[in-house]
């Protein structure tokens, strides 16, 4: 069985991964604390490959890395890499952005989650992305989730993430989304 290094010190991360590789013979643990990987990366997938690479490196392992947020196309994308850093909670980052957002008729907005695998040696062996494309409320709906999904509506199913049940959140989000792609190509490298 391959160790393959979550590249998180978030034991929430090490349990979300664990649920969306299921099946696979690898044996899954967080990276150390101590390990400390800053997110310089442009992109989602930049910062997914930097956490990665840099992960492996310094293990000498297999390491999987994910970077996802919220993506508004009346802001520019934003709030973009910065989803997290938006503001210090999640209602304050919530309030924010239906603040910059005000009475703006384009709500249109997308969830991203970009996934690499990195080699023991640091090369990116593997990557994905995932998008599940929405629109923001004016205020928010549902107690479940996390982050931005209590404003985050899906029409097709026509909830937030935060009323929908876990298991559907599960399939149809940007990061499962960018798992079910991930997982042929991890398989492919079992082996």
């Amino acid at each position: 069985m391959k160790t393959l290094i979550v590249a998180s010190g978030n034991p929430g991360k090490l349990r979300e991964m664990q649920e969306y590789l299921t099946g696979l013979d690898w044996d899954l643990q967080l990276k150390p604390k101590a390990l400390e990987i800053e997110e310089t990366g442009e992109t989602f997938m930049a910062n997914a490959c930097l956490k990665a690479s840099q992960v492996a490196q310094a293990m000498g392992k297999w390491a999987i890395a994910d970077d996802s947020g919220l993506a508004v196309n009346a802001l520019g994308g934003a709030p973009g890499i910065y989803s997290a850093r938006y503001e210090k909670t999640d209602s304050e980052r919530i309030e924010r952005l239906l603040k910059e957002l005000g009475d703006t008729a384009n709500r249109q907005a997308q969830f991203v989650c970009a996934v690499a695998v990195a080699c023991p040696d640091g090369s990116i062996a593997l990557h994905s992305e995932g998008t599940c494309r929405g629109e923001i409320l004016n205020s928010p709906r549902g107690t479940s989730g996390f982050g931005y999904d209590p404003v985050f509506y899906v029409p097709q199913w026509q909830q937030t993430f935060a009323q929908m049940q876990p298991e559907l959140k599960h399939k149809i989000s940007h990061r499962g989304q960018a798992f079910q792609a991930l997982l042929p190509q991890i398989r492919s490298i079992e082996g």
